[in-house]
């Protein structure tokens, strides 16, 4: 790839557009999807140069190209061609595997974002953001807890305790008091103290990697402008000047979180230390100072809670507050309170010894009702602002609305999602437990192992399993007859070509395979509710009998008892299973490239929006796409004045959506929009209806001068934009034919492939659309609504 120079066509955003020869010139800029692409590909040139930008996401022209609004005559034939190439955000080094322990955190910041749209309900807007931060919150805490469960419990305080464990586990020998020559560390205090160093470390680790995230993606400068009257009410708040600019509230939250995160760890050392000194007859010094450690950590964490829920996102303007003093005091409060923690559990203690276990099962049950107690009232939230939808019948709208029959679980995919998170969570905490249990101890029963409540956990796997093998069944029959249906619609579309029923057969599987995807409601909303009960079940029978499950069922009936046994025994082994693949496939992530990538087409999905629930999940690559693009598209339309065609491709449509919004309104009237295997009505649209339901993407089809989208029946992933009245025809073109050619012919001699969600631009409808849409951009007829094209269909120009 040529990088002998950098171009960059020169101007401010502010400064008025300077009349040139370039105004000729039309521009379309591609954005690519999922999985990346490379400039070479998206240009179909092997020799590209870099425009502008850096290593990590940069715009390329072929190198022909570099000077073409020189030579606007060059360029009558087709637009210059520019790629937006952003992979490297998502998929860069080894150290993106480690974005594997921040699932859970992805997937609650996700919740987020799930929330219906509402009109007039803003505080329960803002609760609903609270009660998700407060989730994201409760995970942080579990992880560390499950550090803790590890390092302190397991480690520390049963197998160094134990001789048989200690005879087995050489490495812990200074740790034993059992030896003769037992050393200083050997009193269960000091044990915990250094133990603890394991989840301290676990807390920086997640401070750092957020902290330079933070650094790299939230301090991206968008392009400053002031907020559009209609902002409020236009249906979406990704045309806010502040959207795509975290970087106050994700500095609170990541000191709130690492503050948690110590925090937790400070009272896993020193509540053990503090109830033995409650012993009668302990040392009343000691026994008070256990007391006010415990008083000044329930004080720092009424101080945590007060961070999270004062103050959410500020999107209205560009918020470049820092909060450096609470930043930087909070953290560094829970770490002094950390060491302070540490002295008094290493204060010498002679008589003290570690038996059973710490008292985890009431921290890791507190935690899953309140888990539990939160996605409820998630839910009820969600309910109350799902119902104050004006399209949505009984409302307070206009109350001529009709049913939102397109929104995800109507309104309840936030709360089901936010429990997926908590399961996710408990699923890697209880695994790390039970897989570090195995190895010190493997089937000896010399050390008790963890918590009971991690065990009923593990025990509700098989039942979920069989619960999610019966729902794979269903749709296993349900897509089987789909494929039936669609065996017709297949020959209707190939009326004059033989019949080739395997052909057939291929293609209707595809589109029925690829129909999957709308039923992914039903199997989230499927999974979270039994993951919701089986929790329920598992935190009262932990509760309720303070045993294992085979222990519980002992003296009941023989099928209750095997069917206990074997829940234990297979849940044990699966969870143990599934934490050994997490850290197989993170291993892998971190040598293997193509590993990595598959790795970041997941987080393309899931970090596409910033982190407003936890400061630790992987970073908002759209906090730097977005100003990119937005800052691209601005300056060259000031600079050559020139037609601009927006190209997006999967989520690269997405992107281009967002960047649009962002524009300055007489800019946003100036460019065309192409998507193609576009989810932005499929996904975003159903699954994020308060930023891309109805009335967002009405707004962006009135705001931008004219939008085409094309899709296929067979692609997973893309689908129609599904605009109301006659916007509807105006955006979406018929369905593409995908195959091209359904047998041989003279221009296909060979069997055409069934593309999926790939390779638009080789059907000729792309490059139809794209010079249609170029037509309706010629400054020799603004504001006037073109004719209809040979598809049928009517596009918009500026008005």
């Amino acid at each position: 790839m040529e990088r002998a120079r950098e171009h960059a066509i020169d101007g401010e955003p502010g400064s008025p557009v300077q009349p040139s020869e370039a105004a000729g010139t039309a521009l379309e800029l591609l954005v690519h999807g999922v999985g990346g692409a490379t400039p070479e590909d998206m240009l179909d040139d092997p020799r590209t140069v870099r425009i502008t930008g850096d290593a990590t996401a940069a715009v390329f022209r072929r190198a022909e190209d570099v000077d073409a609004e020189a030579r606007p005559g060059d360029h009558r034939g087709g637009p210059v061609r520019e790629a937006y190439v952003w992979c490297n955000l998502t998929s860069g080094n080894g150290a993106r595997a480690l974005w594997l322990l921040l699932l859970p955190f992805m997937v609650v910041n996700l919740a987020h974002w799930m929330r219906p749209a509402s009109q007039g309900r803003g505080r329960a807007v803002r609760l609903y953001g609270l009660l998700v931060r407060l989730a994201g919150l409760t995970l942080t805490v579990l992880l560390v807890a499950a550090a803790c469960e590890v390092a302190l419990d397991l480690a520390a305080w049963q197998c160094a305790g134990t001789r048989a464990c200690v005879r087995n586990h050489s490495w812990l020998g200074f740790l034993s008091p059992d030896r003769p020559d037992a050393g200083w560390w050997s009193q269960p205090g000091r044990r915990l103290a250094l133990a603890c160093l394991v989840p301290a470390a676990l807390t920086a680790l997640l401070w750092y990697l957020s902290h330079r995230t933070w650094s790299a993606y939230e301090s991206q400068q968008p392009m400053s402008r002031a907020a559009e009257p209609d902002e409020e009410t236009d249906g979406t708040g990704l045309g806010r000047p502040g959207f795509w600019y975290g970087r106050r509230l994700v500095a609170r939250l990541r000191a709130a979180h690492t503050a948690a995160g110590f925090l937790t760890v400070a009272a896993a050392v020193g509540s053990s230390a503090a109830r033995y000194d409650r012993r009668p007859g302990g040392p009343a010094a000691l026994e008070a100072l256990g007391e006010l450690l415990n008083a000044t950590l329930v004080v720092g964490g009424a101080v945590v809670l007060w961070v999270v829920c004062r103050r959410g996102r500020t999107e209205n303007r560009i918020d470049h507050a820092r909060d450096r003093t609470l930043v930087r005091r909070l953290a560094l409060g829970s770490v002094v309170l950390l060491v302070l923690a540490l002295v008094y559990a290493g204060w010498s203690r002679p008589e003290w010894h570690s038996t059973g276990r710490l008292p985890g099962d009431a921290t890791f049950g507190g935690l899953a009702l309140a888990q539990g107690l939160l996605v409820i009232a998630l839910g009820v939230v969600a309910r109350i602002l799902y119902r104050a939808n004006p399209q949505v019948p009984g409302s307070r709208g206009t109350g001529t609305g009709t049913e939102d029959t397109r929104t995800a679980m109507r309104g309840f995919a936030g709360p089901a999602v936010a429990m997926l998170a908590c399961a996710l969570g408990g699923v890697m905490s209880g695994g790390v437990s039970q897989r570090v249990a195995d190895w010190l101890d493997g089937t000896r029963h010399s050390i008790p192992g963890p918590p009971v409540l991690l065990t009923w956990q593990a025990s509700a796997i098989p039942p979920l399993l069989v619960v999610l093998l019966a729902l794979i069944g269903w749709l296993a029959r349900r897509t089987w007859q789909l494929r039936r249906r669609e065996t017709i619609a297949v020959e209707r579309d190939y009326p004059s070509e033989a019949k080739d029923i395997a052909r057939t057969r291929r293609i209707a599987g595809t589109r029925a395979m690829a129909a999957l995807t709308d039923r992914a409601p039903l199997m989230v909303g499927v999974v979270s509710s039994v993951t919701l009960l089986l929790g329920a079940g598992a935190l009262a029978g932990a509760f309720a009998t303070g045993d294992a499950p085979s222990e519980a069922a002992r003296g009941t009936y023989g099928v209750v008892r095997g069917t206990a046994e074997t829940a234990q025994a297979l849940g044990s082994w699966l969870i143990g299973l599934g934490f050994i693949l997490f850290v197989t496939w993170g291993r892998r992530a971190y040598k293997d490239p193509a590993a990595r990538r598959t790795i970041g087409i997941l987080w393309d999905v899931g970090t596409f929006w910033p982190r407003a629930a936890h400061p630790f999940a992987p970073p908002c690559y759209a906090e730097r796409a977005v100003p990119d693009l937005t800052w691209r598209m601005a300056t060259w339309i000031r600079a050559t004045g020139g037609r601009l065609v927006l190209s997006g491709h999967s989520q690269g449509s997405v992107l281009a959506a967002a960047a649009a919004w962002q524009l300055k309104p007489a800019v946003r009237r100036r460019i065309a929009l192409l998507t193609y295997g576009s989810p932005l009505e499929r996904l975003y649209g159903r699954w994020f209806p308060a930023h891309f339901g109805p009335a967002a993407l009405a707004s962006l089809h009135r705001e931008v001068a004219c939008w085409r989208n094309l899709y296929r029946p067979t692609d997973p992933i893309g689908g129609p934009v599904r605009l109301p009245g006659d916007c509807g025809p105006e955006v979406d073109h018929e369905p593409l034919k995908d195959p091209l050619a359904y047998g041989r012919t003279e221009r296909q001699p060979l069997p055409a492939p069934v593309l999926g969600h790939s390779d638009y631009q080789a059907d000729p409808a792309f490059a139809d659309e794209r010079e249609l849409l170029l037509a309706r951009l010629l400054p020799e007829v603004p504001g006037q609504r073109p004719r209809k094209d040979a598809h049928g269909s009517s596009g918009r120009s500026s008005e």
